[in-house]
């Protein structure tokens, strides 16, 4: 793939964000969170572009030459590779949250699982789990960390109204989830945002234990 970067961007510092990400895709990809190339990632390089994957490329399997450049807009910067269909979900944060640097998006089963489960109610209310304080402002188990759960739909612009909807309501937003689909994190840094996808991946699947066992 050939990148053209603007000159305000050094090849070391979008170098540094390609290895970041694919790094991130390939440990992930061997937790068995990105099946059959689903998923996408993304860095912020500054405060007009990001670094993402390129759409349909094995997670398991990325370099360098799979990360591309987008402006906040979603559009390719300076190559003709495309990016994910869900890049402008991406943007939406970095626009929304300057202190934002990472978003992560994986397809696990207990995520897919959880959205499917809990699509009726619109959320899932976690609340007295000790490792929601894994999660950037969550200080005790004692508040509910709600992570709500989107209809899913190829028309993006509506995926994002909905998400807009949410963070214009004054609710706090720490991750969603898209029925049939996966989850959305982010984070400061790519070590936060980890994190935060962990503990999510942790709780929902002990929501999805309590449902089973209750039943």
């Amino acid at each position: 793939m050939s990148q053209v970067l603007p000159e305000s961007i050094s090849p070391a510092l979008f170098a540094e964000r390609s290895d970041a990400i694919a790094d991130a895709a390939r440990e992930l990809a061997a937790a068995g969170w990105t099946p059959a190339t689903s998923s996408n990632f993304s860095m912020r390089v500054d405060g007009e572009h990001a670094a993402i994957t390129i759409s349909g490329r094995d997670k398991g399997k990325l370099g360098r030459d799979d990360i591309m450049l987008i402006d906040m807009q979603g559009k390719a910067v300076g190559t003709s590779a495309r990016p994910s269909a869900e890049t402008d979900l991406h943007t939406q944060v970095y626009r929304r949250f300057p202190e934002i640097n990472v978003v992560l998006h994986t397809h696990s089963r207990t995520q897919s699982v959880a959205s499917r489960l809990f699509a009726r109610e619109g959320v899932v209310k976690l609340e007295g789990w000790e490792l929601q304080k894994a999660i950037a402002g969550q200080t005790t188990h004692d508040a509910e960390l709600s992570i709500p759960v989107f209809p899913n739909t190829q028309h993006m612009p509506e995926l994002v109204a909905q998400v807009e909807a949410w963070l214009d309501s004054g609710r706090p937003l720490h991750a969603y989830l898209i029925n049939g689909h996966g989850i959305y994190t982010w984070g400061r840094d790519m070590a936060e945002t980890r994190r935060h996808l962990e503990a999510l991946e942790f709780l929902l699947a002990c929501e999805l234990d309590l449902r089973s066992l209750s039943a």
